[in-house]
């Protein structure tokens, strides 16, 4: 397709499809996968499989064998990290060959990040600063190729979300003595639009032709300088107006209307920008947007273009188009700000990644984390509420702002890899849409403390994953793999860990004295168990935070759905050597099963 230079050339009837992939019955049943472009795969791996599951052996990357980790340390250690900072060669087509490991791991949803035109002069490899917001990042691939991805994930009964951004632009112009901080909702003076090589000697105004198309910001109505609000860098992230005002870093603000909410007036780069965002869903059947920074936006902006998409996506049948809003900070302004704007689900919600990790470490008290699936207060209800499908649950993710400067995955400290199957087990089987991050499956570990340590590649090239280079990590028989297959599919087929209730579950050691495990010091060693009931059903859940040794405990089950005698069976056990055994019904707390769980271990019981 010809490049689109301004939103008088986009034409929505030109690639409106007689028909569409029809959307998910229920979000809550996806298990979404996480993927930053750059760092997923470049289609040059050779010995894995392919999506129709046959092995590949050509191709110039070969896979990874535990004697790889720390190979880029000696003697070019500085050259790994300072890969980490630059683009590395991730593509849209190297995503299409590995549809099939992510359908053999048990996805349903693939998240990718924002694959549209970087600042040209940047290395903005994550996606985040956007230049042109109807073009494809070159180094990604082109329309086609993202149009192919989608077809070929559809073709997979693999759903697409794309991340997208209309808080800010990219780094696409200058402030006339350099980045300013907030100052009171002060406008600051502009020197001008970056060039290709990144300069501003562009004027800050429309441009002539010869800015196309690496300079200034486009399409080009967006280059009035009205689109921007140019107050300067945020400092202060919870002040009002900064954090709606300001610049997202060196990341340019884009201003989106005035008004109160109920009569919000959408700026013209708002229209523009939902028109661009309609435009690639037409093209490439997406199936919902993850819409970034959605807290540093006006309440009305963000109910405006929900209500935008939410329209059009029902005019061409897909009833249930998904927006994720990226709502950082505390459950109250997530929840209100769903309320408000119409929003499906948020993501981003500090205390939940927190509290998957530490509890299945043992550090966090359990009523804390499920309490937060059933606070009624949250929405004004007089009844509880449960957000099976208001919430994105994951631990390890690309920002991991909530650890401060010590940024690193689950598997970072040494018991992690030991206990990533208790926290995905804890994440898939209870309340919210799950979420992977890529590499995850694999136990990469992010250390390092900065960003880039937590977004290594997957395919190799000059950032590997545990300081390798040149290796890549899919991996379908490594010891995470096929476990976290096995666990998919139990959720796939027990309805009631999708849907159902979710109970926390009083335990005990002698079976006459329950109550809810808790901290005792600064940790917790136990047995922490749930239910997730669905009308007659309930499927148990457990997990063991004791990484060292075995721990067993009576644990309570619904006393109307069971009889005294009853068995349930394992449906999913973390042991190695242990066959899938039955545990019987006892009058104990009402009723009761006596569970043991190996080491860091997760199990499923459930009667059948």
């Amino acid at each position: 397709m010809e490049p689109i230079q301004s939103f008088r050339e986009l034409s929505l009837p030109a690639v409106l499809r007689p028909s569409y992939y029809p959307s998910p019955l229920a979000w809550e049943d996806q298990v979404l996968y996480f993927l930053l472009l750059d760092r997923f795969s470049d289609g040059q791996e050779q010995d894995y499989l392919n999506n129709e599951g046959q092995l590949v052996t050509s191709g110039q990357t070969p896979r990874f064998q535990p004697e790889d980790a720390g190979n880029a340390l000696t003697p070019d250690a500085e050259a790994w990290q300072q890969a980490g900072e630059r683009f590395v060669g991730g593509t849209l087509r190297g995503l299409k060959s590995k549809i099939g490991y992510l359908k053999r791991l048990g996805i349903s949803a693939i998240w990718i990040s924002p694959v549209f035109k970087q600042v040209a002069s940047q290395e903005t490899y994550h996606g985040y600063g956007i230049q042109n917001f109807l073009e494809i990042e070159p180094r990604f691939g082109t329309q086609q190729d993202l149009i192919e991805v989608v077809e070929t994930a559809h073709e997979h009964g693999i759903y697409v979300i794309l991340d997208i951004i209309l808080n800010h632009s990219g780094d696409v112009f200058a402030y006339e003595t350099g980045q300013p901080v907030y100052a009171s909702g002060s406008v600051f003076p502009v020197r001008g639009y970056r060039n290709a090589e990144g300069q501003p000697t562009l004027p800050f105004a429309p441009q002539p032709a010869g800015a196309w198309p690496d300079g200034a910001v486009w399409p080009s109505e967006l280059q009035h300088p009205q689109t921007f609000t140019r107050k300067g860098k945020i400092q202060y992230w919870d002040h009002d107006p900064e954090f709606l005002d300001g610049d997202f870093e060196s990341l340019k603000d884009i201003h989106h209307g005035y008004g109160p909410l109920d009569a919000y007036q959408p700026s013209e780069a708002l229209l523009h920008l939902a028109e661009a965002y309609k435009y690639w869903i037409a093209l490439a059947d997406l199936d919902g947007f993850r819409i970034d920074t959605v807290k540093h936006m006006d309440l009305g902006a963000t109910r405006f273009f929900s209500s935008v998409i939410r329209e059009f996506t029902l005019a061409i049948g897909k009833e249930n188009f998904y927006l994720i809003g990226e709502i950082t900070g505390g459950r109250q302004r997530a929840f209100t700000t769903l309320e408000l704007t119409g929003l499906d689900a948020a993501l981003g919600i500090d205390d939940i990644p927190d509290k998957l990790e530490y509890l299945v470490k043992g550090y966090r008290n359990p009523a804390e984390y499920f309490s937060l699936f059933r606070n009624s207060e949250l929405l004004q209800k007089e009844s509880h509420s449960w957000f099976r499908n208001k919430v994105v649950t994951l631990f390890d993710d690309h920002d991991q702002v909530r650890k401060g400067p010590q940024k690193a995955r689950f598997c970072a400290d040494a018991t992690g890899s030991r206990q990533l199957l208790a926290v995905i087990g804890f994440n898939v089987t209870s309340l919210g849409i799950p979420c992977l991050y890529y590499g995850t499956e694999q136990a990469f570990d992010g250390h390092g403390g900065h960003d880039r340590y937590i977004r290594e590649s997957m395919f190799g090239g000059a950032f590997g994953a545990f300081r390798s280079k040149g290796v890549h990590f899919f991996w379908e028989d490594s010891p995470w793999f096929p476990e976290i297959s096995k666990l998919l599919a139990v959720r796939k087929q027990e309805i009631a860990l999708r849907r159902g209730r979710q109970y926390l579950r009083e335990i005990s050691g002698d079976s006459i004295h329950f109550g809810y495990p808790r901290l005792w010091g600064a940790s917790m060693q136990s047995v922490v168990a749930w239910s997730r009931i669905l009308h007659t059903q309930e499927v148990l859940c457990a997990f063991n935070t004791d990484v060292n040794q075995s721990q067993t405990a009576w644990v309570t089950v619904d006393n109307d759905l069971h009889t005294t005698g009853d068995v349930l069976t394992c449906l999913y056990t973390t042991h190695p050597e242990a066959t899938l055994t039955s545990v019987s019904v006892a009058a104990r707390n009402g009723k009761a099963v006596q569970l043991t769980l190996p080491p860091g271990g997760f199990v499923l019981y459930k009667k059948q």
